[in-house]
């Protein structure tokens, strides 16, 4: 099974492309934060963000585009994907993005949305 579930703050408006036939796709950057904790000897880990890549699709993207705005926080399901492409020297590099094409939810002051 391939599930991904993140809750996060967006961290810029979405980007919004539409492609062949008029299908619509929105890029969204979203934050998460994993709390610090002590380790038993007393030392500190500090708080981490975490920074996601996702990209919607057709119908939610549209949903995307008219709801979603910069620290928005946001509930996305989705599966990862993983891509590779070579760079200008020869070198293989991977790319990991969170498809969110099952459901998502904004929770602020506009009305929440489904796909």
């Amino acid at each position: 099974m391939n599930k991904v579930m993140l809750i996060g703050n967006v961290g810029k408006d979405p980007e919004i492309r539409y492609i062949d036939n008029g299908v619509c796709t929105a890029k969204v950057v979203l934050a998460t934060n994993t709390p610090g904790y002590t380790l038993p000897n007393g030392t500190q880990v500090p708080d981490r963000a975490e920074w996601h890549n996702l990209l919607f699709w057709r119908k939610i993207a549209e949903v995307v585009e008219r709801y979603v705005r910069k620290g928005d926080k946001l509930y996305v399901e989705g599966e990862l994907r993983t891509r590779n492409y070579t760079d200008h020297q020869g070198i293989v590099r991977y790319t990991h993005r969170n498809m969110g094409e099952q459901h998502a939810d904004a929770y602020s002051e506009k009305p929440k949305f489904y796909s």
